[in-house]
């Protein structure tokens, strides 16, 4: 895997109640695309190094990266639950701060749901926030319980494998923790993600990452699937849907969503959750076929 290069800016938001990180990649002749990263309460260093390829789509673009509140370099002591809610209020500050307002948005995950939620609260008035126009949603997280249900089952079956298991009793019988400490802790983190793969080996791939558990639980928590779902359809912004066909997340899901807003849905063969990883050339088409269609 390439190493990941420095953005050319970073800093930290002074305008929220959270001081937030920020970095910019690519460009800055470019406009702006917004980029938001899974969790909650992960980061935007698992994105890289390969999401920089939302760089060259189309003309260019300069990607606006930040760590949501309470994950990675914007972690935060505060007793308060983290709500979606403060997500979205967050973003648009981020985008009055960094002068980006009304970029459209790269979501993947979690982050597909929270740029769902943007685009609503800029249909709604809120937060001085502009509706993007167009936004680009990878492997968007399920928002409806039973969705949500579906996907928890399946993502644990998949831990529970007898394959994945006899990759875990191999690493413990190594003794790789005691020869190389740092080894083992990638190994074990690959281990941990194994699930989300359509071929667990690419999870070697994978940038590690951790999740401020807390902001996880407090943030799904917030979400209000049905309402999210039954204001959808007001949107007027095109985006496209990408799935895989082997994502735990069931394809039904995001073929709601896609539905819903009237986007396009691309489904790439042999993919599990992370296309980014494992089909980076079919996502990276499909991507730019979406922007090709756009009206110049």
């Amino acid at each position: 895997m390439p190493p990941v290069p420095p953005p050319r800016a970073e800093g930290f938001t002074t305008s929220t109640e959270v001081p937030l990180y920020w970095c910019r990649h690519g460009d800055p002749s470019r406009p702006a695309l917004h980029v938001l990263h899974g969790g909650p309460g992960a980061s935007h260093d698992y994105l890289l190094p390969q999401l920089l390829m939302l760089a060259e789509l189309g003309r260019g673009f300069e990607l606006v990266f930040h760590d949501q509140r309470g994950g990675g370099r914007s972690k935060t002591d505060a007793p308060a639950p983290v709500t979606v809610d403060m997500h979205v209020a967050d973003c648009a500050a981020v985008q009055r701060e960094l002068g980006i307002v009304g970029a459209p948005i790269a979501g993947y995950s979690w982050g597909a749901l929270l740029a769902l939620h943007v685009a609503v609260a800029a249909a709604q008035g809120a937060h001085d926030l502009v509706v993007p126009p167009w936004m680009l949603l990878v492997s968007p997280a399920p928002y409806l319980p039973d969705d949500r249900a579906r996907f928890d089952a399946e993502f644990q079956r998949r831990q529970l494998s007898p394959a994945i298991a006899a990759l875990r009793a191999e690493l413990h019988a190594s003794g790789l923790r005691e020869r190389d400490p740092a080894a083992h802790r990638q190994r074990a983190f690959e281990l941990s993600v194994a699930g989300y793969f359509a071929d667990p080996a690419k999870a070697r791939d994978l940038t590690p990452f951790r999740v401020t558990g807390r902001v996880q639980q407090s943030t799904w928590a917030s979400v209000d699937g049905p309402a999210l779902l039954a204001a959808l359809p007001s949107l007027r912004v095109p985006a496209i849907v990408v799935h895989g066909d082997a994502d735990p997340i069931p394809a039904a899901s995001a073929q709601a969503t896609a539905g819903a807003i009237g986007a396009r849905y691309v489904e790439l063969a042999g993919c599990g959750h992370v296309p980014y990883v494992e089909q980076p050339t079919a996502l990276r088409d499909a991507l730019a076929a979406f922007l090709h269609s756009l009206p110049h």
